[in-house]
């Protein structure tokens, strides 16, 4: 089997400021106050993935999921380490990101899709399927500036699940939207895992990640403490199932906890 991804000692920095105005900054040199602060949001990481694998990928907020996912799309470059990946990847590591709020959602369903690397042909062959998962009828011809967070989830998603992708990285893809769609979007990931792409899912919910992932990575303050079986890194997390609240069926449980990726 090939490998899909490499990452090699992987770091990404960021720098604090703490100060805007000249005023500010002014006092706190006289003060002898740090003016600002550099962190790692991504601290030495190293993992391979093989092709075909579904890696859930897990972490409290602030651990450096998103950052490690721009950094694996090339949205962001490593400050150290290399990233080497085979193959187009695609996927949604934000809602709406690349949809322009002037635009109509047919207009950004053209953009977004040659964002994400699809020709207009390809486009065009599969604009009929796009549009009927993301299910926004008559809002298609509307302004995406006019739509609710779950439109363009619905929108964004669709048109990610429809590209030819050898990687698709997904990231918190489940955060909005209504229980119908959340139950769609599982079913097609699963239906994009079957044919042998590699999946690259951020999530904090236990249900999704067991139905979804064969491997679980877990950073903590932007280090990999964990790589391996899945259910052994959600107790790493001290993630366990949900608490079924009294007179709520397990598959509400599931469903409560399925819309619990913010």
């Amino acid at each position: 089997m090939s490998v899909s991804i490499e990452v090699d000692g992987v770091s990404k920095h960021f720098t604090m400021q703490y100060h805007r105005t000249l005023k500010d900054m002014a006092v706190a040199t006289a003060r002898r106050l740090p003016l600002t602060e550099t962190f790692k949001a991504v601290d030495d990481v190293s993992f391979t993935v093989e092709q075909g694998e579904s890696i859930g990928l897990m972490g409290l907020n602030g651990s450096g999921k998103s950052t490690l996912l721009k950094v694996l799309n090339g949205v962001m470059r490593p400050d150290e380490g290399t990233v080497l990946t085979r193959g187009r990847i695609a996927g949604l590591i934000a809602t709406g990101a690349g949809f322009h709020p002037q635009l109509t959602g047919r207009e950004n369903l053209y953009l977004n899709g040659a964002i994400l690397g699809m020709t207009e042909k390809e486009i065009d062959s599969r604009f009929d399927e796009i549009v009927e998962f993301a299910d926004i009828g008559k809002f298609l011809e509307t302004p995406v500036s006019h739509y609710s967070s779950g439109m363009y989830a619905r929108l964004g998603f669709s048109i990610a699940v429809h590209v030819d992708a050898d990687i698709f990285l997904a990231d918190e893809v489940l955060a909005v939207g209504d229980r119908p769609f959340k139950k769609k979007c599982m079913q097609k990931m699963q239906e994009i895992r079957r044919q042998g792409t590699t999946i690259f899912y951020v999530s904090h919910a236990t249900a999704s990640v067991r139905a979804m992932c064969d491997r679980v990575l877990v950073l903590e303050k932007g280090r990999l403490t964990f790589d391996g079986e899945v259910d052994a890194g959600i107790r790493h997390l001290h993630d366990d199932e949900p608490a079924v609240v009294p007179g709520q069926t397990s598959e509400e449980a599931v469903d409560a906890e399925l819309g619990s990726d913010v």
